[in-house]
């Protein structure tokens, strides 16, 4: 009999580690368990009114470095080039990119003028910042905040104004809490390799070897920032499901999975009225939902998974006829100390105007989170759709001038959707690899809670776990 490799979670990491699995030559019997009744996790793409396409998760998709390769190659693979909305390197949602500061919308220095020249919301040119990381002493913890890594090489402004904001637009997180290192490794490794931040992006870090394919050389021919495809992003997940299907992968939908034990080395997957065997799992659940399955002689790997915690995100999805942007551009972040509930919004229609719908209708969507809605969590607040589309108006009113009530309006709290990589992340990595490797689990983690929360990395995750399920070496 050969081998069963169960995956848990049909988000978008178990879904890559499926196909992985399934393409693999003698492949192992797949099974794939998901607990709700539709696949694609935080994916999710709806029509509106006239077809225009609302993104209610991940939007766009970075075609940069061989992690954003590999997804086109699988996007080719599954035969959906077709589909593909490229942004372009010349198009105002690649170079366009905003912080709403002082009540007041700044456009991000770019180019060799935006280094020189003064650029509000900073008082002083960013040349500033690149000379202080030229000169500023190399760290020596094994980790550092975001806020305190971008203090101390690029100075307290850029700290405040900048990092706050990525953080708050990547991660809905605190720059304050999140680990440089976890968060952005490549920011970490520059200053380790080349003792200055600036100089380890521009000479690299040595390139990985890169897929090719018709759709990778074209992304970077046009210098694509970001794609997205014709029917909403979802199309991915809706194509690696019909791939699995016909590839033989069994798809469990809303079987909730239960408990896991070890019996002589196998896995007893636990479905509540049914049990699956597996000779190895491959668990894309969040960690902390993974934590509490684990049978008891887990029990440290378990208490690790259940540190990583994740924070809820409310998106609210605008639709507006007959409005115009007060600028061109992929939208904007805003820092905590300017309103610590909104934490962006997006001008969908600048980047994808082809999923406007007829008659084309302005898409905006705002992403409400931070402090504040954790301070409404931990109050135990009713949430309600009438508080966040308030909320979502106004922050499209102030910020952007739409004053109009929108035609069209939808709300979804997302509850514990990014994971929080904080201070220290890596040890937990480190402490979770070490007991699984000891106690030689046939168990393998991917997903969102390690080692990327954006759709390239869950991918990547999903096609690295699948290799160590097999016992495969893969180029990172």
């Amino acid at each position: 009999m050969g081998r069963t490799v169960v995956v848990l979670g049909g988000g978008i990491s178990g879904l890559a580690a499926s196909y992985h699995l399934s393409r693999t030559p003698g492949a192992p019997k797949v099974v794939l368990v998901e607990g709700s009744e539709r696949l694609g996790g935080w994916i999710r793409s709806v029509r509106g009114p006239g077809g225009a396409v609302f993104e209610l998760g991940p939007r766009g998709i970075r075609p940069a470095g061989a992690r954003g390769a590999r997804t086109l190659l699988l996007v080719s693979e599954l035969g959906l080039a077709s589909e593909v909305l490229p942004v372009r390197g010349d198009h105002p949602a690649a170079r366009n990119r905003f912080l709403y500061v002082g009540g007041a919308l700044h456009a991000l220095p770019a180019g060799l003028r935006g280094l020189l020249r003064p650029s509000p919301p900073f008082s002083k040119p960013l040349l500033w910042a690149g000379l202080r990381d030229l000169t500023a002493p190399q760290g020596s913890d094994p980790d550092e905040t975001v806020h305190s890594f971008v203090e101390r090489r690029l100075g307290p402004e850029v700290a405040a104004l900048a990092a706050d904001s990525l953080c708050r637009g990547v991660f809905a997180g605190s720059s304050r809490e999140l680990s440089v290192r976890s968060c952005f490794p490549s920011l970490f490794q520059a200053e380790r390799a080349h003792r200055s931040v600036f100089l380890g992006l521009l000479l690299g870090t040595g390139q990985s070897s890169q897929p090719d394919s018709a759709l990778v050389r074209q992304a970077r021919a046009e210098r694509w920032s970001q794609w997205s495809l014709r029917g909403g992003l979802e199309m991915l997940p809706q194509a690696l499901t019909t791939h699995l299907t016909r590839r033989g992968v069994t798809v469990l939908r809303g079987h909730p999975v239960c408990g896991l034990s070890l019996q002589a080395g196998r896995w007893k997957v636990s479905l509540g009225g049914s049990c699956l065997e597996a000779d190895h799992v491959i668990s894309a659940l969040p960690a902390p939902v993974l934590s509490k399955l684990l049978p008891a002689e887990a029990a440290p790997l378990a208490r690790v998974l259940g540190t990583i915690r994740a924070v809820s995100v409310a998106v609210v999805n605008l639709q507006y006829q007959g409005a115009q942007l007060p600028v061109q551009g992929f939208g904007h972040l805003v820092p905590s100390s300017e309103d610590p509930s909104v934490l962006g919004i997006v001008y969908d229609s600048v980047a994808f105007p082809e999923q406007d719908g007829s008659p084309p209708g302005l898409r905006v969507t705002v992403m409400l989170g931070g402090s504040w809605l954790q301070a409404l969590e931990a109050r135990g607040c009713a949430f309600s759709q009438e508080l966040f589309q308030q909320q979502a108006q106004e922050a499209a009113a102030t910020q952007l001038g739409l004053k109009e009530p929108p035609s069209h309006c939808l709300v979804h709290l997302h509850r514990h959707c990014i994971p929080q990589y904080t201070l220290g992340h890596w040890r937990k990595l480190e402490s979770a690899a070490h007991f699984l490797a000891v106690h030689r689990l046939p168990l393998t983690l991917a997903g969102a809670s390690y080692e990327g929360v954006a759709v390239n990395d869950c991918i990547e995750s999903g096609r690295q776990a699948a290799a160590r399920a097999l016992g495969l070496e893969l180029d990172r």
